[in-house]
Parts: C-alpha cells; structure tokens; sequence
C-alpha cells in the first residue's frame, strides 16, 4: 500500500470511528492520526498517567499526545501531506545512566542537594534501557513519512559514573547479550538500598525510611531480582554514540584526579555523612571540582565494606573509543558506531552520512575540567566550521555578507550531548590547556551562518524542550530539539523524521516514545519485563524528581516548519 492511500485509509477508518488506541479521541487526536502512516508505540497512540492526584501513584497508559505543527521559522501549505517525501529518519537516545549502583565512587548521600546522586529505581536502569531497545525494535519506522529508521543516535551519558564495567553493560545492551547489572559479590547486594539508612528506600526491608513516608512500599527480592542476568535483544538498525559528561568523570561533575582512583575499586563505600558536609560537596560539585575530589577522598562517616572490583575503574575518552570500536562491540554497526582510530586521543567528534543529501555531525561538548555543564574548545569549533563550509554553496560571514562558493549543497543536523543553554563551562580543559572555550550563544551564531543547518538534537537536561532559533533572515533559523533523559521520568526517547514538503519548506517532524514495558506493576512480578515497568513507576514517584521535565505540548509531538535551504526538492 503506497505511503497517501495507507494515510488515506486510516483518515477514513478513524473518521468513522473515532478512537484511537481504545480511548475516544478529541479532534485534534483524530487530526494527528489521520495525518500519520502509523501511531502504535508511540506517544501519538498512548502515554503513561498517574492514577490520582497526590501521593504515591500508580500509572496507566492514558490518551496520547496529538501532533503540534510549530510555525516560528516557516508556514506550511495545504496539502503537503500528499507531497511530502521522507529524507531521512532515525531515533534519538539519551542519558541512558547505565549505573554500577554499588560503586564506592558514588556520592548518593549529597542527593538531596545534588540531583540524580541517589534513585529509587537505579538498580534497574540497564533493565529500564533494554526494555526502551525493545520499543525501538518494534517500530517500522516514522509514524509520519513511514520511512524506516536509517539509524539511532545516542546523545550520551551512556553511562553514570564513567566506570569501565556500566560501559561494558551499555555496550552489551544497545548491541544485544547477556547482561549482569551486578558488581563486587556476585549476586550479593552491596549497595545503600539495603544500608538501613532512613535516607534511602530499602525496599526489602519493613523499616521507616523517607521514601515509605511518601508511600512507596515494601518489595521482597527487588534487590536481588534486579542484580540477576537478563538478555537485551540489542538495536536491529546501526547506531551511532555521542560522548557525555557523565561518560568522563564522577557522576559527571568530578574529573577522574589521582586521588580519586583507588576509591572506584576499592573495599570502603561511604553511605552516609553530616547534612552539614553533604551540602559543602554539593556546593564544591557546582563551583570548584578539584576540590569537590579532595573532598569525597577525605571523607569518612558510615562506611560498610565491600567487595573490591577491578571493573569499576574509570574509564579514559579513548578508551571509551577504543570499546567502541572492538569488533566484539560492532553490533548492527557501523564499526566504531561512529568513532574512528583518529578519535583515540581525545577529540571525540566526527561526521557521517545520515541518509542521501544528509550529514550528521556529532560534538563533543564535554568540558575535562569537570562541572556538569559543558562547552567546545577552540579547535573544535574550527573544524566545525571547515565541515559546514564542505558542505554548503552559500553561507554568510561574521560580517554578514554572503559567500557563494562551487561546493555539493548538504542538509546538516548536529548531535550533541550539551545544550545551548547548558554550555557555559568555559574552565580551561586540561586536554586543551591553550585553547579558548566557546559558549552556547557561540555555537547558535555559527549555526545560524550556515542556511543548510536545520537541526540541533541533544539531551543532558533530562527534560523535553524544542527550542526555535530564528536568524537575522528566514534562512537562517534552526530548530533545536532536546529530548528527556531515560533515567529520570518520564523516560522518554524520540523519533525525528526529515520530509521535504515540495513547496520550498521543509517539516522536521518529531514524535516522543516510551519503553517497551507496561504501566501497571505488581509486587509479584519481578521478572525482566515486570522490573521494567517498575522502573518507570519508580522514577514518576521519586521524591527528587520533577515532573515538569515531560515539557509541554510545543516539546512534544511536533511538525517543525522551516524553509528549505536546497530549494523546492532535496
């Protein structure tokens, strides 16, 4: 069935019946649908809701979310949906925070001062992010032009805490294999979840603690159900990997220093500490990292001795390279998931081909100084430059004026882990010691140069936000599209779909996807798929956590007009 007679005949059986996904849907739900070729497992057909309105809540899966077309940097024409030919389309993952939850070199008890330190559910995050493999597994392809996934891009933090045996797990997970999300003993538990410590749910324990006050309950085995083996059938389609904070240094914040090292691996886990020296290191995280690891060396309060384990030692960026690039690690492919051998020092950015007509370029935005934030050194920005003038017949100069040249014209879609509002870490990086940092607004000026740059797709804040970057004239505005971590609720990954309009307009279209797993739990299920559905359950109640990170309907599901640099046709 071609791509206008399915979406035709799914505008006429929703029309006349007027559901989608079993819910009766308003208007602009039916509209949504019949404009796409295909809304099941996706955000379009159902997302999760809470099931009352205060307390511990379960979810269920409530109506999906329609589509919004977004007109800041270009209108659409009628009809274009008949028109309309698909360019390219591939799913985006992000801050996946594969997590060693049992690591001496975890600071959880700064949580309440410095978010993501502790989880609930962080015993499950490799569970959680094979489940989400699994949803992308069963996608055809883009719900709006129907064109299969040309790839998935991971946008980094693929691991939590920068250490050798989470790296080995994310590898195993997107790849596919068997997985054991278990470190020191084996199948012992050896983290704060079963401390006794009121700070932390202990969930197989009946004592008080500050998660039973706000109604999560008791779950017996959940610590040893979660530390067990289980399979992930790893992604069907290549993937590529983009280098995050938290892949280079203590939960993200804290550079790799010295004096750090024979903690990581070693047989002494500090679980607890004073209010007063939990919030100096918080404090020391955001400002001073050197001495936010002095700190965590020095400190003592309650211990438990635990298991040594070589695995956890950290890892460098060309190690991280260097695993990529192991063919034991190649998976679908490509070889080096878009790592080359140039990339073993520590300039992790590189370009590739996305589809025909279409470059992707993947940064490296991550600052070796440490702090959470990031920025790119002078010599990256150069060779930025170099790749986007390869590629482009015309752009402008930091004068304004407007270059033609004899080049192959390109559309060109950026991937970074950073944001541009999160890239203001301009510390001198000990890998670049000479070289200037530049900021976000840098890297937008730059962009905005270049009319063949239609997109920027990025995570790092954990929460969905598209942000519309217009120039100073039509052609030289970009769309930048953040999506919501796999971490923290509400778990999302995305789908971006490319379609050239045929009428000098381009629409990025952009569809939000949740894991495979269900939304309802049971205590007697704590099987692979069961856990994963805790995990989501888990991470919507985390009394951390926050809800407003899901965004709104503008960063949800949304048609991104803008003008077509290349003309009427790509």
């Amino acid at each position: 069935m071609s791509g206008i007679s399915r979406r035709r005949f799914f505008l006429a059986a929703t029309a006349a019946v007027g559901v989608v996904a079993g819910f009766s849907t308003p208007a602009s739900a039916r509209t949504t649908a019949a404009r796409a070729m295909a809304i099941d497992g996706t955000t379009l057909q159902s997302v999760a809701a809470p099931i009352g309105a205060a307390g511990y809540r379960k979810l269920t899966d409530g109506p999906g979310w329609p589509l919004v077309v977004r007109t800041d940097l270009a209108a659409g024409s009628p009809g274009r949906d008949d028109r309309r030919r698909p360019v390219t389309s591939f799913v985006q993952l992000t801050d996946l925070h594969v997590c060693d939850a049992q690591s001496p070199m975890r600071f959880e008890y700064a949580y309440p001062y410095f978010g993501g330190a502790f989880r609930p559910h962080e015993t499950l995050s490799a569970l959680g992010a094979a489940s989400l493999v699994e949803r992308v597994n069963s996608l055809s392809g883009g719900p709006f032009t129907g064109r299969r996934f040309d790839f998935v891009m991971n946008t980094g933090d693929s691991t939590d805490n920068n250490e050798v045996i989470e790296l080995d797990w994310y590898l195993d997970i997107l790849n596919g294999g068997t997985v054991t999300p278990d470190s020191g003993a084996p199948g012992r538990y050896e983290g704060v979840q079963n401390s006794g410590l009121s700070l932390y749910w202990n969930p197989e324990s009946a004592g008080p603690d500050k998660f039973k006050q706000a109604g999560f309950g008791q779950l017996p085995g959940f610590l040893s159900a979660a530390i067990r083996s289980f399979h992930s059938p790893g992604l069907s389609v290549p993937w590529f990997a983009t280098f995050g904070n938290h892949d280079d240094s203590v939960v993200g914040a804290v550079p790799d220093l010295p004096v750090l090292l024979a903690i990581y691996t070693g047989a002494v886990k500090v679980q607890g500490v004073s209010d007063a020296t939990a919030q100096k290191l918080a404090s020391k995280m955001r400002t001073n990292p050197n001495e936010a690891a002095d700190l965590l060396a020095s400190l003592t309060g309650i211990v438990r001795i635990v298991t040594p384990d070589l695995r956890r030692r950290p890892f460098t960026a060309g190690q991280f390279v260097r695993a990529h690039l192991d063919p034991a690690n190649t998976g679908p492919g490509p070889v080096g998931h878009g790592f080359s051998t140039a990339n073993l020092g520590n300039d992790v950015y590189y370009a590739f081909p996305m589809a025909a007509g279409v470059t992707g370029i993947s940064l490296d935005t991550t600052n070796r100084a440490g702090l959470s934030d990031g920025s790119l050194n002078a010599g990256q920005l150069h060779w930025l430059e170099n790749v986007l003038k390869s590629k482009s017949s015309r752009y402008y100069d930091t004068d304004g004026t407007l270059v033609r040249q004899q080049v192959t014209d390109e559309l060109l879609v950026l991937f970074s882990h950073h944001t541009s509002t999160t890239m203001g870490n301009l510390l001198p990086d000990p890998t670049h010691l000479l070289e200037r940092r530049y900021d976000g607004p840098a890297l937008v000026a730059l962009l905005q140069r270049f009319p063949n740059v239609v997109a920027w797709v990025n995570g790092h804040t954990h929460r969905n936000a598209i942000t519309a970057h217009p120039g100073s004239t039509p052609d030289r505005g970009f769309w930048e599209i953040n999506t919501a971590s796999h971490v923290d609720y509400p778990q999302h990954a995305r789908i971006v779909e490319l379609a050239d309009n045929a009428d000098g307009t381009l629409s990025v279209f952009t569809t939000l996807i949740e894991s495979a797993a269900g939304y309802s739990t049971s205590a007697n299920d704590l099987s692979q798929a069961g856990l994963a559905s805790w995990y989501r359950e888990l991470a919507f109640n985390d009394i951390s956590g926050d809800l407003s990170r899901v965004g709104s309907a503008n960063d949800h599901n949304t048609e991104l007009l803008l003008p077509n640099p290349l003309g009427s046709a790509v």
